[in-house]
C-alpha cells in the first residue's frame, strides 16, 4: 500500500491523486487529438480539460465532505479535536508526520492541534468520482458555450475519455487502500498492510483482532472498476461513437454503462460509504444519471428525427 508515491518540498502527493493527473494527461491528450481529427480547435479540449479539473477536484471533495460519512469529523477537527479518533498506534499517532495526541486511559489518538481548514485539503485523499462528474460537467458546460463549441459533440468525447481517466484513478486508490472490498477467499483476492483502511474497519467491526494486523483478503473492487471503466472507454470509442445515431448517444451510453457498473460494485466495497435507505449515495446518484440519461436520449432522438424529417 503506498498512501504517498513520493513527496515534494516537504509535501506528500498521494497515490490517489497522482495516478488521478496521470489519467487526466491522457484524457485530455486523446481529446484534443480527438478535436483535430473532427476539424475543430484542440486548444479548447486542453483548456476545458485544466478548467474541468479545477472545478471537479473541487466537487469532488465537496460531495466527499458532505456524503461519505466524515462532516462531523470535519466539524470537530475546527471545534473540538477531541472528539475525532484517528485509528493510529501510539508510536504512529504522536510521530512527526501525524503529529498527533495520545489518550493513554481510552488509549486513542486524537489529532494533536484543531484544522479549520481539514475539510479543503483535498491533496491529503478523500475525493468521490461522482462530485467530480457533478462539478467538471458545470464546468464545461459554461465553458463549450462561451467557446461555441458543439457541446453535444465534446459530450461524446467526454464519453470515452472521462473513463480512461476513472480507469488510472482507480489504479491510485489501490495503491492507496482506499475503497476496498468486502472479504473473499478468491484467488485474485487481496490483503492490505496493518493499520491501512482495510485493516482498521475490519479490526472496527471485529473481523480483526487488532488493526496491526495485515487485512483479512478482500474482493479488489478497485481492478474491478478499473478494467470495468477501461472496458466502458473502448466500447464508447470503438464500438459506440462509429454508430451513434445522434450527438450525445457516446455520452448516454458511457453514463448508463458506468452507473450499472458503479451500483453492483458498490455492493461489494466495505469501506465507509455514506447512504440512505440501504443504497449508498453512489448507487442514488447513479440511478438519478441513469433517469438522466433516459431523458437526454428520448430527447435528442426526438430532435434529430425533427431535423431529419424537417
Amino acid at each position: 500500500m503506498r498512501p504517498e508515491l513520493f513527496k515534494l518540498f516537504g509535501i506528500g502527493f498521494p497515490a490517489y491523486f497522482v495516478l488521478l493527473l496521470t489519467g487526466f494527461l491522457f484524457a485530455t491528450a486523446q481529446g484534443a487529438m480527438w478535436a483535430k481529427r473532427i476539424g475543430k480547435d484542440p486548444d479548447v479540449i486542453v483548456d476545458l480539460g485544466l478548467a474541468m479539473l479545477l472545478a471537479g477536484v473541487a466537487g469532488s471533495r465537496i460531495l466527499h465532505v458532505l456524503a461519505d460519512g466524515y462532516f462531523w469529523d470535519y466539524v470537530h477537527l475546527c471545534s473540538d479535536p477531541n472528539k475525532v479518533v484517528w485509528p493510529l498506534d501510539k508510536a504512529t499517532c504522536v510521530s512527526p508526520d501525524y503529529g498527533g495526541k495520545w489518550d493513554p486511559i481510552a488509549n486513542v489518538c486524537h489529532p494533536g492541534s484543531a484544522d479549520c481548514f481539514a475539510w479543503a485539503k483535498f491533496w491529503a485523499g478523500g475525493l468521490t468520482y461522482y462530485g467530480g462528474l457533478i462539478g467538471a460537467t458545470i464546468a464545461a458546460v459554461y465553458l463549450l458555450r462561451r467557446d461555441k463549441f458543439p457541446f453535444w459533440k465534446a459530450a461524446d468525447m467526454a464519453g470515452f475519455t472521462i473513463p480512461l481517466g476513472l480507469a488510472f484513478g482507480r489504479m491510485g486508490c489501490l495503491l492507496a487502500g482506499c475503497c476496498f472490498g468486502a472479504s473473499c477467499d478468491l484467488p485474485w483476492a487481496l490483503s492490505f498492510p496493518p493499520r491501512s483502511p482495510a485493516s482498521d474497519a475490519q479490526a472496527k467491526i471485529g473481523e480483526l483482532a487488532k488493526r496491526e494486523l495485515w487485512s483479512n483478503f478482500v474482493h479488489p473492487t478497485q481492478i474491478y472498476e478499473s478494467v470495468a471503466s477501461l472496458a466502458i472507454a473502448t466500447f464508447c470509442l470503438v464500438w459506440m461513437h462509429p454508430r451513434k445515431r445522434y450527438d450525445g448517444q457516446v455520452f448516454v451510453a458511457f453514463l448508463v454503462l458506468y452507473a450499472i457498473a458503479r451500483f453492483l460494485l458498490e455492493m461489494l466495497r466495505k469501506d465507509d460509504r455514506g447512504g440512505i435507505a440501504f443504497l449508498s449515495t453512489s448507487q442514488w446518484i447513479g440511478l438519478a444519471l441513469v433517469a438522466g440519461a433516459v431523458a437526454i436520449h428520448h430527447a435528442r432522438t426526438k430532435e434529430t428525427s425533427r431535423i431529419l424529417g424537417a
